[in-house]
């Protein structure tokens, strides 16, 4: 959890308020797409998805997989000089490089 649980242990003297985050980040959306135009995620592509379509079907009500799209879309990561995906070297998802016209060049999704 990269020291979250840690913080809220030390500030609050037990794991409730950790929980009540971990429960409140299973509802949030993985991705927005503002004026049709700008796609957003928290950080990561996954190879798994070639659409937006692809996304909105995703049971999102529900804790992050340990592996598959969801997990990709949330800890995946950009990395220069690449091409295409890669193994992530932290042993969960992908690193990628320059594919984001591939995976988006589908004029009905609206984002260009």
């Amino acid at each position: 959890v990269y020291g979250f649980y840690d913080e809220c242990f030390r500030k609050y003297g037990n794991a409730n308020v950790w929980k009540f985050f971990t429960d409140v980040f299973d509802y949030l959306p993985l991705t927005a797409v503002i004026n049709n135009d700008i796609f957003c995620l928290h950080g990561g592509l996954s190879p798994s998805i070639d659409s937006l379509d692809n996304i909105k079907a995703l049971d999102r009500i529900q804790e992050v997989p340990h592996e598959g799209p969801m997990c990709d879309l949330l800890w995946s990561d950009p990395e220069d000089g690449i091409s295409g995906f890669n193994m992530s070297p932290r042993g969960a998802c992908y690193t990628f490089g320059a594919v984001f016209d591939l995976l988006w060049s589908d004029p009905d999704d609206g984002i260009s």
